[in-house]
C-alpha cells in the first residue's frame, strides 16, 4: 500500500472524539516527518530577499511567516518514516522527535501561515511591494528586458 493510499484509508478523527484507550498517533499522517523548518532573520533589504530567492530557486523549499517570525521550510521526508506513518527507528529516534508530543502536533492544524512564499517570483513581488521605490529590485530589470512592449506614439 502506498503512502497516499494510507492517507486516504485513514479516517480523520477529531482530538475530542478519541476514546480513552486510543492514541492520536494511530491516526497520524506524519505531517511533522515530511519537512523541517528553521527561523531566519526578518528581511529588511534587497540582499535579504535575494538570499530568500536563492533558497526558493532550489525547489522543495518554502518560506513562511508565523506570528511575526520568518522561517525557511525544506520539504523532505524522514528516511525512517514507514509506509504506515510510524517511525522505523522509534526506540533510537532523535531527541527532537522524542520531545514532540501530540499536544502540540499538527494533526488537525490546517490553519496555514500568516504568509507563505513558494516561488522566487512570490518573494520578488513581496520585496518590490515592501521596499522603498528608490531601491527597485535588481530582478525587475531582468523581467523588463524580456518584455517586448510595443512603442506607442502620441
Amino acid at each position: 500500500m502506498s503512502t497516499t493510499e494510507i492517507f486516504e484509508a485513514r479516517t480523520p478523527i477529531a482530538r475530542e472524539d478519541l476514546k480513552a484507550d486510543e492514541n492520536l498517533c494511530e491516526y497520524c499522517t506524519a505531517k511533522c516527518c515530511r519537512y523541517y523548518a528553521f527561523p531566519i532573520d526578518t528581511p529588511k533589504k534587497w540582499k535579504d530577499f535575494d538570499y530568500m530567492r536563492w533558497y526558493l530557486l532550489h525547489g522543495k523549499a518554502a518560506i513562511f511567516v508565523d506570528e511575526g517570525t520568518w522561517y525557511i521550510m525544506v520539504y523532505a521526508d524522514c528516511k525512517h518514516l514507514l509506509p504506515n506513518n510510524g517511525c522505523g527507528t522509534y526506540e533510537t529516534r532523535p531527541q527532537i522527535c522524542r520531545e514532540y508530543t501530540t499536544k502540540d502536533c499538527e494533526y488537525d492544524n490546517d490553519s496555514g501561515y500568516d504568509q507563505l512564499f513558494e516561488s522566487p517570483e512570490q518573494i520578488e513581488e513581496y520585496a518590490e511591494a515592501m521596499l522603498p521605490l528608490k531601491k527597485r529590485s535588481p530582478w525587475s530589470r531582468e523581467r523588463a528586458m524580456g518584455l517586448n512592449l510595443p512603442v506607442i506614439s502620441g
